[in-house]
């Protein structure tokens, strides 16, 4: 029998039905599979101990540049308080009587091209707000400093009309990946943030956020399953010579999708001592954030000053980078499609939960409800960060806003009418 392979052809005696060769080649393979076992070492690292969870800082770092979102924090309940007497500074008494204009940029890979869209075509239409709040989630974090500088920084989100897969991650090869931490390599990310994330930009946040205007973005410690909140405002003013570094780092590690992405490590120290965080995609916790615990006062300023806030309205915008309907497809029968499709899945679902979770706190708390997300017609990418799906999809949320965008008051599906019919 001949066979052809990719080292050319092989002559192989039969013997019955079993070639003389399979145990050889069978020993071959085992003893490869226990090389590369034996070649593969973990990454030393010192987690940070459970124990010392509330302990944990950033070394060098002011103490409210981070906190747990699940429970509320005296840095950042004093970043709030301080944001009045700022914002009274930089615009005047009569600004504290002005609309508070909060945006929550979601998750959704490259679906960011939509909602980068749609900021581009909301500054066209000429009512674009100044945000005091602007919170970004794994593609939503990317996008966030530029929404959070303005109109100025347009030019910077039209990246999502330009970048392709290259220059987002490179695929690693099968054997590699399966003893590493992720299939693909995404240090073309880290370039690409680092082009267009600079120490002028770095400056200019920190100067909008000594003016009370608040920049946030979430993470996932993965060995506390737990999200973290980063002040990027407060990072930018730090003066810390690691600042930009650390900013930059925080981005990579909010889009950093867990198995696809390699996590990224944070040093930190708790009780006198240096141990390692592990973080990763924050839409692992969540996939759009602005009312966890640790936001609360930013949003419920009334409750923790004297200043008479009672009468200033409140907005909420939400850019959902993605479809909130679901879409048929068909699952080819194997684990990866299965797999994947669950997981979109998840995803999906975690988000319209998330709306619903953001829609019950901004009736509580009399805030105007707006989302923007993508129409359910609207055809699923060809592959990841295919440049033609990106363009149109960019386009599309421009269009729309530039016309003036008709924000949804409630998440899919509900029915105010007869669920708030006692009200």
């Amino acid at each position: 029998m001949r066979t052809e392979g990719r080292y050319g052809r092989v002559k192989i005696k039969r013997h019955g039905n079993i070639s003389p060769a399979a145990p050889l080649v069978l020993a071959c393979l085992v003893l490869l599979v226990m090389l590369v076992q034996g070649c593969a070492t973990l990454r030393p690292r010192a987690p940070l101990p459970a124990a010392l969870e509330n302990d944990v800082q950033v070394a060098g770092f002011p103490e409210d540049v981070r906190a747990w979102a699940d429970q509320p924090s005296e840095g950042f309940t004093r970043s709030a308080l301080e944001s009045i007497q700022e914002e009274r500074n930089a615009y005047g008494e009569d600004s504290l009587t002005k609309p508070l204009a909060f945006l929550a940029l979601s998750g959704g890979g490259d679906n960011g091209a939509f909602g980068a869209g749609v900021l581009c075509g909301w500054t066209k239409h000429g009512d674009r707000p100044r945000f005091k709040l602007v919170t970004g989630i794994s593609t939503g974090a990317l996008i966030a400093p530029f929404a959070f500088l303005g109109s100025e920084y347009d030019d910077n989100l039209k990246v999502y009309t330009m970048v392709t897969q290259g220059e987002i991650f490179r695929r690693k090869s099968l054997l590699t990946a399966l003893w590493r931490e992720s299939l693909a390599d995404t240090r073309p990310l880290a370039d690409l943030i680092a082009r267009y994330i600079d120490e002028p930009m770095l400056q200019a946040i920190a100067r909008e956020h000594k003016k009370g205007r608040r920049l946030f973005v979430g993470t996932t410690q993965l060995d506390a399953q737990r999200l973290v909140i980063w002040n990027m405002g407060a990072i930018a003013a730090s003066g810390h010579p690691e600042a930009l570094t650390l900013f930059r780092k925080i981005l990579l590690a909010s889009a950093s999708i867990p198995g696809l992405f390699p996590p990224q490590y944070f040093q930190v120290e708790a009780d006198g001592r240096k141990y390692e965080e592990m973080h990763v995609d924050g839409g692992t916790m969540a996939q759009v954030i602005l009312y966890e615990s640790v936001l609360k006062p930013f949003t419920k300023m009334e409750e923790i000053t004297e200043v008479k806030l009672m009468g200033r309205p409140k907005v909420l915008y939400i850019i959902r980078n993605g479809s909130i309907k679901p879409h048929w497809d068909k699952v080819r029968p194997r684990l990866v499609p299965i797999a994947s499709r669950a997981i979109s899945t998840l995803i999906k679902t975690q988000g319209l939960g998330d709306l619903y979770r953001l829609m019950a706190f901004a009736r509580r708390d009399q805030m105007d409800f707006n989302l923007a997300a993508l129409p359910p017609d609207f055809p699923p990418a060809p592959g990841d960060f295919n440049q033609e799906y990106m363009n149109r999809l960019f386009d599309l949320g421009f269009e729309t806003a530039r016309n003036g965008y008709p924000w949804k008051k409630y998440p899919p599906s509900f029915e105010p009418e007869s669920i708030f019919r006692a009200e």
